[in-house]
This record gives structure tokens, C-alpha cells and sequence, in this order.
């Protein structure tokens, strides 16, 4: 029997999004309908162009602040009440803000849609934001920052997003600052909620079992009256570029023995022509177990239990990200592990069997990204918003295995970072700044400076 080429791939089953229709209301709220069986339930998505990265520069955090309060108490009705009438039915729904959209999801039986859906628009249209319940998630917001703030990992990826962005609007964290989340009031919330939230820059996504035609009645009954709002989307702007490259940043953790390593660089944008060579490249690099990464740092070496990369890509730009973490004593070696395998996949690509390998494993968990009405409606919302086309999600499996290793290897050599980096630790900066001082100017943070 013939042996099969690490180049070959196993035959790929169709991977086809269900049929969906658009359709506008006279308000300029887009409808988008994706009827799908054969579980009889209904996954609703309202996508509005309002998130972190257009909040007022003196309420940053607003509109995550707002949107986790709308099922909170809403046309009268108090938090407790909502709840009974969803848990009742089986049904969730909820609110939440990322940098560019705030987001409002119901999961329903499709028998109980109709009464699911006029509570989850009276939500949206009519929140109450009671001084009680604002006063209780401005208390659970600030102990979930003082956490963020003790834990070194989350206290690394913070200052690398502030090292990276700078003051770029994607800078912020999306739930504001400790400053910001203290003088949060109701006035600013119902300001939010009127001026920055409207249908023209709003997509419903609708995915499940359902009758085409009742659903869009209830849809126009219930939200064909809605009004406000700016009158085009928002824009985010350009980015310029890395806030501290060739420089390393330390938040003083003085009591840690490990250290949290961040080392970031420049990406790409979601969409980008690049988008599957990097996908499939980093993978090798340090996007699974058995990466490079991996293999070098903690296989090899035993400098840490884990280790990868990433890459993050937003609607104008993106970074890339190496992570890892070990003991004060082998930071060295930890950082010049990372960079050099970073080095050799940049000069020199993947290996035609780590790519083959890797276009295997990504091809078959795929489809499982596409199982269930509520990530249907996740993937149909990000195609819309990065501007893809449909065939982003059914050609997914076909483009990442048509990704030659010469691809791979020039995605990685426009796009991984060279000297144009910054390296964030959270550790002992006085055993850390003499260590550190060759990879460049050396600066010391202390965790309330990320407040």
C-alpha cells in the first residue's frame, strides 16, 4: 500500500452555512434570518457598533457597565422578576460590551420565542438602571479589578495591552478603570443608552427553529419603533504603531519568586489577505501543545509549564503575542528562548510536516466551531462586521489547507516581530532590572498605575 505525503490531506466533507435572508427595517435596523434545525431552539444576537472603543474618554467603561445592567430591571420590571419569567422557559439572556460592539444574546425554545423576544426588547429599550443594582455591579466591578490586579497573569496581559495600544482606543480595558468605574452614574448610563445605541447601527441575528414570516412580525412589533442613536457607525481609528517598542516594562511584584512574560509585537487586522498562512504558521510557533514553543521552553528545558502565542486582530489592526512564565532566575533564558524560535520561524517558516500536521488538526476542529444556533449566529456576526464573505466560513478548512510552506513562511517573515517588540514581566523588579536591561530601556510600573 502506498504511503501517503505529509503533504496530502483527507478529504474535506462540505462545510455549507444555512441559507439566511436579510432584510431592513424602515428604522435601518438589518434583520439577518437564519432558519435552522432540528433542535427546536432559537439563538438571538443584536450586534450594535457602541463598544469600549468609542466610550466618552471620561466614562471609559460605560457601555459594558450599561449593557451588564439592562436585564437588571427594565420597563418596571425588577431584576429578581426577569429572571423567574426566563429561568422559567429554560431560556438566558444577557448583555455585554468587547472594543467594538455591545452585544445582547438570548438562547429561547422556539415555542417560547415570542414572549423571550418582547422581554429581551424591552430590555434593550427600556432599562431602569436602578441606583441598587448599579451600586451592587460597581461593587462586584471593582472587586473583579482588584483581583485583575493581584494576579500576576492578568496584571501582564494588562500592561502589555497599555504597552501595545498606548492611547489608542483599543488601550483601555473594556470595563473602564477603577477611577471610571467609582464615578459611573445612572445619568451616565441612560445618556449612554439614548445617545450611542440606535438601529442604524444595529444587526439582529436570529438562528434556530422558526417560522420565517411570525418571527419577522414580532421582530418589526417589537423593535420597528426603536429610535436614536447615531445615524452612522462609528469609526476606530488608525493605528500608529507600538507605544513602546525595543522597551521592556516591569510592574513591580516584589513578592513574586515567578515571573509573567509578555513579549508583543505588531499583527494583522481580521481579514487580512495574510489571515491563513499566519494561522496556520503561529499554530507551529505556539498556538498548540505540541508547538515549537512548547517543545523548546517546557519539553526541552523545564523553564515553565506552558507557553504560546497569538494573535489578536480587531477591525484596523492587531497584535501578536508571545506568553509564558517562570522563576526570577531563568527569566534570561526564558526570554531568549522565546525570541529565537520567534527568529527561526521568521527567517526560516514551518517544515512541511509541522504544517501539514497543523492543517490537519485545525481542518477537524473546524466544523465543532459551528455545532450550536449561538455560534451560527457568532460566526454570521463577525463576518459582517470584519466584512468578510460567507465563504470566510465555508471555504475555512479548504483555504487553511491550501497554505503552501513558502506562504507560511512569508506571512511570518512580513509579520513576526524582530527588534520592533515590547516585553512586559510581572515580578521582583529589583531582581529583575539588571537581568533585563540588555533587550532595552527598562521601565518600572507599579500595579495602581494600571488601575
Amino acid at each position: 500500500m502506498k504511503k501517503k505525503s505529509v503533504e496530502e490531506m483527507p478529504k474535506l466533507r462540505p462545510l455549507k452555512l444555512p441559507d439566511h435572508q436579510v432584510r431592513k427595517l424602515a428604522n435601518g435596523l438589518t434583520v439577518h434570518l437564519v432558519p435552522r434545525g432540528p433542535l427546536p431552539l432559537v439563538a438571538v444576537r443584536l450586534v450594535i457598533r457602541a463598544g469600549s472603543a468609542f466610550d466618552p474618554t471620561d466614562r471609559l467603561g460605560v457601555g459594558d457597565f450599561a449593557a451588564r445592567l439592562f436585564r437588571r430591571g427594565a420597563a418596571g420590571q425588577t431584576a429578581d422578576q426577569i429572571s423567574d419569567t426566563v429561568d422559567f422557559v429554560g431560556a438566558s439572556v444577557g448583555g455585554f460590551a468587547n472594543e467594538e460592539n455591545v452585544i445582547m444574546s438570548l438562547s429561547t425554545p422556539s415555542k417560547h420565542f415570542d414572549p423571550m423576544f418582547e422581554l429581551m426588547a424591552k430590555i434593550l429599550l427600556e432599562p431602569d438602571f436602578p441606583e441598587t443594582e448599579l451600586e451592587m455591579s460597581r461593587r462586584r466591578t471593582l472587586a473583579a479589578l482588584t483581583n485583575d490586579l493581584d494576579d500576576p497573569g492578568s496584571l501582564a496581559d494588562r500592561a502589555l495591552v497599555r504597552a501595545t495600544w498606548g492611547t489608542h482606543p483599543y488601550a483601555h480595558e473594556t470595563i473602564g478603570g477603577k477611577k471610571d468605574i467609582t464615578a459611573m452614574t445612572r445619568d451616565d448610563l441612560k445618556k449612554f443608552h439614548q445617545q450611542r445605541l440606535g438601529p442604524s447601527i444595529a444587526h439582529l441575528y436570529i438562528v434556530g427553529a422558526f417560522d420565517l414570516d411570525a418571527v419577522m412580525k414580532t421582530v418589526e412589533r417589537t423593535l420597528g419603533g426603536w429610535k436614536g442613536g447615531p445615524g452612522s457607525a462609528p469609526v476606530v481609528p488608525e493605528w500608529e504603531g507600538l507605544a513602546r517598542p525595543g522597551e521592556v516594562l516591569i510592574v513591580d511584584k516584589p513578592e513574586q519568586t515567578q515571573v509573567q512574560m509578555r513579549i508583543g509585537g505588531h499583527g494583522v487586522r481580521r481579514g487580512h489577505p495574510d489571515h491563513f498562512p499566519l494561522v496556520t504558521m503561529n499554530t507551529v510557533l505556539g498556538g498548540g501543545f505540541t508547538s515549537r514553543l512548547v517543545t523548546e521552553i517546557r519539553v526541552k528545558r523545564g523553564l515553565s509549564y506552558g507557553a504560546g502565542s497569538s494573535f489578536d486582530m480587531m477591525s484596523v489592526a492587531g497584535t501578536f503575542t508571545v506568553s509564558s512564565f517562570t522563576r526570577t532566575e531563568s527569566i534570561n533564558q526564558l526570554i531568549d528562548v522565546s525570541l529565537a524560535e520567534v527568529k527561526k520561524m521568521r527567517e526560516r517558516g514551518p517544515k512541511k510536516v509541522e504544517l501539514a500536521t497543523v492543517q490537519r488538526y485545525i481542518s477537524g476542529l473546524y466544523p465543532a466551531r459551528l455545532e450550536t444556533n449561538e455560534a451560527v449566529s457568532g460566526a454570521i456576526a463577525d463576518v459582517v462586521h470584519y466584512g468578510l464573505t460567507d465563504e470566510w466560513i465555508s471555504e475555512y478548512r479548504e483555504r487553511i489547507a491550501a497554505v503552501t510552506v513558502k506562504e507560511a513562511t512569508e506571512a511570518a517573515q512580513k509579520h513576526l516581530f524582530g527588534s520592533e517588540r515590547s516585553i512586559v514581566l510581572v515580578g521582583n523588579a529589583e531582581a529583575l532590572r539588571p537581568k533585563v536591561e540588555q533587550y532595552g530601556p527598562v521601565t518600572v510600573w507599579r500595579p495602581s498605575e494600571l488601575e
